[in-house]
């Protein structure tokens, strides 16, 4: 269960490095949620991200606020 929680934390600082950081200089304190393909919706409040996320991207998500490292996800 440890491994899996680690490799779940991993997968997602990934997903961040890849798809949230270059979203840091016009996007900073905004919500970013990323599929494990790149798909990203972006909203002013977590609310409305997971709102939008969940109608476009579907299950399996990981949600960001952009410029820290707080997480969330969605299976």
């Amino acid at each position: 269960m440890e491994h899996d929680r680690t490799q779940l934390h991993q997968q997602a600082d990934a997903l961040y490095d890849q798809y949230g950081t270059p979203l840091e200089a016009e996007h900073r304190g905004e919500y970013v949620v990323i599929a494990a393909d790149g798909r990203t919706v972006l909203a002013p409040t977590l609310v409305g991200a997971a709102q939008a996320a969940k109608a476009a991207l579907g299950r399996g998500t990981f949600a960001f606020k952009i410029g820290e490292r707080s997480v969330a996800t969605w299976k």
